[in-house]
């Protein structure tokens, strides 16, 4: 594969280590983002919740057995008449026992298919979340990556005023010698060491940009943002991405599947609701047992017990046309979904198409922009060379310094684009890897 190996001044060896002896890595960074990210846990929380949640019994398919015991004691009055008055019995504060006990099972026959239509949802928010999931991965590997290749690029500029800093230092060192001699004046010493002091106070600066950008690194991976880390790398940029390939992958895009599943849990709901106007058609299996006892009366005991078996049929008529109007919004909730999967894939297309433009663009101005660093690079020793030997003036050195530091951060920058444009197309497309 053809790459570009974007090295500014230095070159930073890779050194492959992990964060406790302070280096890091491009994968030790991802690795640890995915390990630790809050957003991947709770991702794969919810894709749990779905697992547990996809099961028959939750749709409603399986039976349902209820026990049931009801005991109540009483105490009493009773006052009872007969056709023979010898039998007459009138008592008060008489003691009375009811007892009901029950073993109910039943089971769905039939309710216009709601059981396996829900069943089928619970199914498509199961592999829904597990696409959410994959969308959070790529997108974890993604803002790594980025922040990543920020700090390499952050700490480019700082290597690129170092080197500046000693041009500096060593045009103040030539003036000062030839101030010994009588061959500099006050003014251009004075000016260099302006210019030096200009640059040793945007060094500092530069490096709390970098000390920033590791902090949102280390954000980004869910590290103790006072881990003190070191990174050296380079910028290497993919310059295999076609769009074509692009294109047809990012049809497959995490976030897309998620949208289409959204639209077939939507008519699954549509096919729900649209059962509750169809008939309920139970069975019912089960065991009753019923004792009355009382201390006196007519009845000093009543038992009864044995099985039941039964159907159990509820036909819906009429309750306000709630059905109707659940009805009407699902199928608007499907209707919006399918909006919403249109919508997203125009911005997939638009950002493919975008960030391709932009990824080419960079590529292409990389070229040149290296060949303008290299040609800054000899201006510089040249210009200084004639400035030691008193050909060249302080404004020679300072235009040529100024050269120098513009290219190097153009180049940077440029190679912290194409890069950033690289991966957001892989991310697009799904390419990206841990």
């Amino acid at each position: 594969m053809r790459k570009l190996l974007v090295i500014l001044l230095f070159t930073l060896p890779i050194i492959k280590s992990g964060l406790a002896q302070g280096n890091l890595t491009l994968p030790d960074a991802v690795s640890i983002a995915l390990k630790n990210s809050y957003n991947i846990q709770l991702a794969k929380d919810n894709l749990e919740i779905a697992n547990i949640n996809n099961h028959i019994g939750v749709a409603g398919g399986l039976p349902i057995v209820n026990a049931q015991i009801v005991d109540n004691e009483q105490i009493i009055s009773i006052n009872q008449k007969f056709p023979d008055p010898t039998r007459n019995l009138k008592r008060d504060g008489v003691t009375s026992n009811i007892l009901n006990a029950s073993v109910i099972g039943n089971v769905l026959l039939f309710n216009g298919y709601r059981v396996k239509a829900t069943k089928s949802r619970l199914e498509e928010l199961e592999s829904q979340n597990q696409g959410l999931l994959n969308a959070q991965i790529q997108n974890t590997i993604a803002a790594v990556n980025t922040g990543y290749y920020n700090v390499v690029r952050h700490q480019y500029f700082l290597k690129s005023i170092n080197q500046s800093i000693d041009v500096s230092k060593q045009r103040l060192n030539i003036l000062n010698s030839r101030k010994e001699v009588g061959l500099a004046n006050n003014a251009d010493i004075f000016q260099a060491q302006l210019d030096l002091n200009t640059l040793i106070q945007l060094a500092e600066s530069q490096q709390l940009v970098i000390d920033q950008s590791k902090t949102d690194l280390l954000n980004l991976i869910f590290v103790n943002p006072d881990s003190t880390i070191t990174i050296n790398d380079t910028i290497i940029i993919d310059r295999n991405i076609n769009i074509s390939e692009i294109k047809t992958l990012s049809l497959k895009n995490p976030q897309l599947i998620v949208a289409e599943q959204q639209i077939k849990i939507n008519q699954l709901l549509e096919r729900e609701v649209a059962a509750l106007r169809s008939p309920t058609l139970r069975a019912t299996a089960g065991y009753n047992l019923n004792n009355t006892s009382s201390a006196a009366g007519f009845i000093l005991l009543n038992r009864s017990f044995g099985p039941q078996v039964g159907l159990n049929l509820s036909m819906p008529i009429y309750n306000g046309t709630v059905n109707k109007r659940q009805l009407k919004v699902a199928e608007v909730n499907t209707k919006i979904a399918k909006t919403n999967r249109d919508n997203f894939i125009l911005g997939i297309e638009t950002g493919v198409v975008r960030t391709y433009q932009s990824y080419t663009s960079t590529l292409a101005q990389l070229k040149t922009s290296k060949e303008n660093y290299d040609l800054s690079i000899k201006l510089l020793n040249l210009v200084m060379q004639k400035f030691q030997l008193g050909e060249g003036t302080i404004i020679d050195v300072r235009v040529a310094q100024n050269s120098f530091e513009v290219e190097s951060f153009k180049l940077a920058n440029l190679a912290f684009t194409a890069k950033v444009a690289e991966i957001e197309l892989k991310r697009l497309a799904n390419l990206l890897q841990p």
